[in-house]
């Protein structure tokens, strides 16, 4: 059992526990929408809690990591997460909700956080790059969470429930996996926590790079049906189709980027994935049949999957920096733009049009090929199995 159990798959199962338990309660956001009987915007307000707590966790997570070892960070994160699942579905009211879906949001962003910072300290020990392999993982977990929600919603489940038992389930699948042994290093931490953690130095193009993949990401999971439907003319159930080809391109190339860094540097490869995001925003606004669209969709996926993943092991592997902080900074960038990103892309859409937008949104995507060779790591060992 103990050779079946590796780092990688201890570090990977922690990217599948945090996206499934994201994936089940996106899953039933509906469902709790009824429950409260809340309106749009009242429901835009109460998720925004969620994106604030991940957001006011990082910089606290970062130190923590660093000042206690991600591996016991993570481990500690992953059970406050667990716990936080079902108490959205127990919360009486829409203040206890947002309260709920506060502390959600903390223990996601935090765990977000600590296990890319572990991921980091694997890939260094492997000597390989493996971080895109992580990230997969997470959206594997997440497509799972969002199929248990399926299947719990076709079997009437009540949403308590479910995420009690999508919760248990995970525990008990993925839990045992965050248990490998590993020994993280411990660094002492300098000066006081700021509230929100921001790059410096070399890191803020490293930072400019996830807020271009981070705006891309909310941008097509949030306006790409919109626009499929009320620009590019298709059918409401095409128009879903937008944000699945993204998705399902985006995990294959995180797949594949591990390999494609190891062959040419993440420099040529962030360069080619800025490019190839660019080209798809390109096919996505020239007018056109929506196939012409749904192409751009992919090519997006494409281009954007490896940025993230890439911008985080640069960040942890920065000298002088503290890798739980640095990649905490980076990950503010990256995180705000997909949660603030959205709502800026609906008014530049009011004040111009949709296609517009999206074209600023382009213009991210070849500012990160232009910083691309930032992302050139520089390789120092940070931990090893214990």
């Amino acid at each position: 059992m103990q050779t079946f159990i590796t780092p990688w798959r201890g570090v990977a199962a922690a990217f599948a526990l945090n996206g499934m338990l994201l994936g089940s309660w996106a899953s039933r956001v509906p469902a709790v929408q009824a429950a409260h009987g809340l309106e749009e915007a009242r429901l835009g307000l109460l998720l925004l809690f969620m994106g604030l707590g991940a957001l006011g966790s990082f910089a606290m997570a970062g130190r923590l990591s660093d000042r206690l070892g991600a591996v016991g960070v993570t481990r500690g994160l992953a059970l406050a997460y667990l716990v936080s699942l079902p108490l959205l579905a127990l919360a009486p009211g829409q203040v206890l909700l947002g309260a709920a879906l506060l502390f959600f949001g903390m223990a996601h962003g935090a765990m977000d956080v600590s296990m890319n910072s572990w991921g980091t300290e694997v890939e260094a020990s492997l000597g390989r790059p493996v971080m895109s392999g992580f990230h997969a993982m997470w959206s594997l977990g997440a497509g799972a969470g969002a199929g248990l929600g399926f299947a719990a919603t076709a079997a009437e489940l009540p949403v308590a429930v479910h995420f009690a038992l999508a919760a248990l389930l995970a525990l008990l699948l993925l839990g045992p996996f965050l248990m490998v042994p590993w020994r993280s290093e411990r660094r002492q931490a300098q000066g006081g926590t700021p509230v929100f953690a921001l790059p410096r130095g070399p890191l803020v193009a490293v930072g400019l790079i996830a807020l271009a993949s981070g705006l891309g990401e909310g941008a097509t999971a949030d306006w790409s049906a919109i626009y499929l439907s009320d620009v590019a003319g298709t059918s409401a159930s095409l128009a879903t189709l937008g944000y699945a080809a993204f998705s399902v391109s985006m995990v294959a190339m995180r797949l594949c980027t591990d390999r494609l860094v190891g062959r040419f540097g993440a420099a040529a490869v962030a360069r080619a994935a800025g490019l190839t995001a660019a080209t798809g925003i390109l096919l996505v606004v020239l007018p056109g049949p929506w196939g012409l669209a749904m192409a751009g969709f992919l090519l997006m996926g494409l281009g954007y999957a490896p940025l993230y993943p890439l911008a985080f092991s640069r960040a942890a592997a920065e000298p002088g920096a503290a890798p739980g902080q640095a990649i905490a900074a980076v990950a503010t960038l990256g995180y705000g733009s997909i949660l603030l990103g959205p709502p800026v892309i609906g008014a530049v859409a009011g004040l111009t049009s949709l296609r517009t937008a999206f074209l600023l949104v382009g213009v991210a995507a070849l500012m990160a090929a232009a910083l691309a060779p930032m992302l050139e790591r520089r390789a120092r060992p940070l931990a090893r199995a214990a």
